[in-house]
């Protein structure tokens, strides 16, 4: 398979599937950071760009084999955000919530011999306060705004008034939200010395150092839909529906996506 090394990570990522869990075994930012190209992407991480490479081709092959997982550049944007919606929306809430208690246990029993996990349940209250209004924001403003460009699209019908003008103004405004929260995972990473568990940690301890990174795996491709998939395709959408918000959507092309 070739693949081109000029392509962004955010691009390659679209177009393969498989490719962010890649990424993630590399330490590769593909959301947050997707604007980079691949070979710009594995210099900054001092990983050989042949290996990287080589795993690509390995996902690709296992993906044309397996049928997953999903490739949602032909579906729907009403069908791709119902899925962020039930998936990673739903998953965010639920380890939020458990892992702010079990952080907060942690810190009790091992804080005294362990004074980095007080920054560390710092930077995770931080997460939940940024994330837990984001995710409202985007089911209660921005995603019912797209469903009605959709169906505006279907009935042939121009795009529908929306209070906030144009639909870069929230797509701006969550992109930001994510830059935030990818530096908030960053933070979080490096303050629990990447994740690796103490000699002396409880079951507990173990748990948490465990649940974290899957929580930021989570979170990485969840904001790769929005910033990658969902939000360029939601701009283009509007501007096709309204021809004079066509300077907008440079604008935003102009950004990197």
């Amino acid at each position: 398979m070739q693949i081109n090394t000029q392509e962004t990570v955010g691009q390659l990522a679209v177009h393969l599937p498989s490719a962010p869990r890649v990424f993630e075994q590399f330490g590769i930012d593909y959301c947050c950071g997707g604007q980079q190209t691949l070979a710009a992407a594995c210099a900054q991480r001092h990983v050989p760009l042949d290996r990287v490479l080589d795993s690509l081709a390995e996902a690709a092959e296992w993906q044309q084999l397996a049928g997953a997982p999903r490739d949602w550049r032909g579906a729907t944007l009403t069908a791709l955000q119902q899925f962020i919606v039930d998936t990673h929306h739903v998953f965010t809430r639920q380890e939020l919530a458990r892992l702010e208690k079990l952080a907060a246990k942690v810190y009790a029993a091992h804080g005294s011999r362990h004074p980095e996990l007080a920054r560390l349940q710092e930077l995770f209250l931080q997460l939940k306060e940024e994330l837990l209004p984001h995710m409202l924001k985007e089911e209660q403003v921005l995603f019912p705004y797209v469903a009605r460009l959709e169906e505006a699209a279907q009935a042939g019908q121009p795009a529908p008034p929306a209070f906030f003008g144009t639909v870069n103004q929230p797509v701006r405004m969550m992109m930001r939200e994510h830059d935030t929260a990818g530096d908030l995972l960053k933070a979080l990473r490096q303050t629990a010395g990447d994740y690796v568990v103490p000699a002396d940690a409880c079951p507990s301890f173990r748990a948490l150092y465990q649940a974290l990174p899957e929580l930021e795996a989570d979170l990485h491709q969840h904001i790769h839909l929005e910033n990658n998939l969902h939000f360029p395709r939601a701009v283009e959408l509007e501007a096709q529906l309204a021809p004079e918000l066509q300077s907008m959507t440079q604008a935003f092309r102009c950004l990197g996506h």
